[in-house]
């Protein structure tokens, strides 16, 4: 897969979500509204929220799809992880508001009595939000794409948001109206832990965070498998949005002509590359074998 087809991928599941969000927003704040449901039509106005997050996001593939130029020698890719800090922060928002706006219900003392409308629109939420789901958690595994990820996350936050109406819903619809603001406030601290994680990934691909371990053991053993190479001294590597920079320090014969490191620095990078389509970069640094030397750094 190549890279405009890696984006173009991940830009049509948003796209497939902002336009599925835009349908369940609309028939929330209608449900809410003609349902008398103060919590399906809260949902309503969390689902316009969404549409910041997601847009967001559709901006931030616009962005990290450039290629690299001379302001930004290592692409654009981090526009990715930047989304994600948004949406982490939206999702942060919606606990919040979910959870002051249950416990002033609970401090009012006054509860709605729903109509069979809103229960029906907070289970067909459930339903197609979880959908999202796992139609973007699979294309964002996939292409290991920070913002992708991060719409998946708010996509189940949305999910878990709407059972908890469903289940308020249903019991005030049924006569037992403290278990609306109950099941909201309870669904907020869910929220929370979401977007906690969002937004810790995020930062850790900002801030330079080492990616796997799987993914930097195999491609030592890919190093060294190399004829010419005689030990992988270090390997560090840091993500760009979809795609990792990684950066090798080979050991080899002290003799060796550089023309002939250079080659095999070559099949090494070649072998990277075949072998991982969402490496965007090798960058190889060559030192001599069996000679002690100190790596000059200031970090």
């Amino acid at each position: 897969m190549n890279r405009e087809e890696r984006f173009a991928g991940a830009e049509r599941v948003i796209r497939i979500g902002f336009w599925l969000n835009a349908v369940l927003m609309i028939m929330k704040l209608a449900c809410g509204h003609f349902g008398d449901s103060e919590a399906v039509f809260a949902d309503g106005v969390e689902s316009a929220c969404d549409f910041i997050a997601i847009g967001t996001v559709l901006i931030a593939l616009r962005i990290g799809k450039r290629p690299l130029d001379g302001t930004h020698p290592y692409g654009h890719g981090r526009a990715e992880s930047i989304a994600a800090i948004v949406v982490s922060l939206v999702i942060f928002l919606t606990g919040a508001g979910i959870l002051i706006r249950s416990c002033l219900t609970l401090v009012r003392g006054t509860y709605p009595a729903p109509e069979l409308i809103a229960v029906l629109a907070a289970a067909v939420t459930i339903g197609v939000k979880e959908y999202l789901y796992r139609f973007s958690v699979r294309i964002g595994s996939r292409l290991e794409s920070p913002a992708l990820l991060a719409i998946a996350k708010d996509h189940r936050k949305d999910a878990i948001t709407s059972i908890a109406t469903l289940v308020g819903v249903t019991g005030a619809f049924f006569g037992i109206g403290i278990m609306d603001p109950l099941a909201a406030g309870l669904t907020s601290l869910f929220i929370f832990h979401i977007g906690y994680g969002t937004f810790r990934s995020a930062a850790h691909d900002l801030m330079d965070g080492r990616p796997s371990e799987s993914l930097i053991s195999a491609i030592r053993l890919l190093a060294e498998v190399v004829d010419g190479v005689e030990h992988v001294h270090e390997i560090r590597a840091r993500r760009s949005g979809q795609y990792v920079i990684v950066d090798l320090k080979l050991d080899m014969d002290p003799e060796m002509t550089v023309k002939r490191s250079h080659e095999i620095s070559t099949e090494v990078k070649k072998n990277i590359f075949s072998k991982f389509p969402n490496v965007g970069d090798v960058m190889i640094h060559i030192n001599p074998h069996n000679e002690k030397h100190k790596d000059l750094t200031r970090l």
